[in-house]
């Protein structure tokens, strides 16, 4: 392609009805790309996967900028993510989101246990910078930073609106096996701040797995099965009692890799917020394995099977804030 290649580019927030100021708006007019080629599409509604179909079904841009209501994009994305577009191979562009310096110490604890290797594995690049620009997938992206061509997007049929969330996994997938590349660039990244209380991290955990046992059963493929790690891990410690003294072997085994991961996070990310951060590493595992269970036996269906959801799409104007 041309070095003038300039695809138009939709950015896409979703809102719910009565939110006031919407910080990814404000953040998104300060990016930095040709107003004549971008627009930025607010859709206010009650579910985020309905919602952004909707707007893209509206958007005129060749590619689709998802960004979450509170995701404060950096100002170069755009021309940054456009460059691994020049590949027509690559279908998908994302990247992490931070937590911002300036968060409460709460938040920032919570940042060192999501971007642990053994809370999240692979997906703890969601939520910090690892590594270079490479080849990823539905483990690594996350939709509140994530860049898509609208053309295959539609022809996939868009999110699953049965899944919120995890339709972005299920469409990752759905990509790959249509071919499509996608890319994950640890420097395309958005501010986000993490859940800002002990209960909301923990809700926020157990709604991953059950969203992630719901996507397992309406489009099920390996990828989901080291997911099941954390609910089998619920069964053991249900089981303890009846296991007897070797039934405590695999918790001193589990217990020893929680001291590793916490010496790794002492050097990384500072002593005080790594031993804060280690009795919520089994908050993860525990709550996102009950979540499992708990989406296994949800009913899962359509919104639209419960009747229509509306949703207002608003074209933010273009005048800088």
């Amino acid at each position: 392609m041309s070095a003038s290649f300039l695809p138009r580019i939709s950015v896409i927030i979703p809102a719910r009805p009565g939110e006031g100021s919407v910080p990814a708006v404000e953040a998104a007019l300060r990016l930095d790309y040709p107003l004549d080629r971008l627009e930025i599409l607010l859709a206010r509604g009650r579910q985020p996967s309905v919602q952004r179909n909707v707007a893209v079904r509206e958007a005129s841009g060749d590619l689709i900028y998802f960004l979450d209501d509170d995701a404060l994009a950096d100002v170069g994305n755009l021309r940054r993510a456009v460059e691994h577009f020049r590949d027509p191979a690559v279908w998908m562009v994302g990247g992490p989101n931070l937590c911002p310096q300036d968060a409460p110490e709460l938040e920032q604890v919570f940042a060192v246990v999501l971007s642990t290797w053994l809370a999240f594995m692979s997906s703890r690049a969601r939520y910090d910078a690892f590594g270079s620009v490479r080849r990823s997938g539905e483990k690594e992206l996350i939709l509140c930073n994530l860049l898509s061509r609208r053309e295959p997007f539609l022809q996939q049929g868009g999110f699953d609106e049965s899944l919120y969330p995890n339709e972005e996994n299920a469409l990752m997938d759905a990509f790959q096996k249509g071919g499509g590349i996608l890319l994950y660039d640890p420097d395309l990244s958005v501010q986000r701040r993490p859940r800002p209380s002990l209960r909301a991290f923990a809700r926020m955990v157990f709604t991953y797995g059950r969203g992630r046992a719901e996507q397992f059963r309406l489009h099920p493929s390996l990828g989901s099965v080291p997911n099941f790690v954390p609910p089998v891990f619920c069964l053991y410690l249900l089981l303890l009692p009846w296991l007897g003294l070797l039934g405590l072997l695999p918790l001193a085994a589990y217990a020893l890799l929680v001291a590793a991961q916490t010496l790794v996070s002492c050097r990384n990310k500072g002593v005080k917020r790594s031993l804060l951060a280690a009795p919520l590493i089994l908050l993860t595992h525990v709550g996102y394995g009950l979540g499992f269970w708990r989406g296994l036996f949800t009913r899962v269906r359509p919104p639209a099977a419960g009747g229509s959801i509306p949703v207002i799409l608003q074209r933010i104007p273009h005048e800088k804030s």
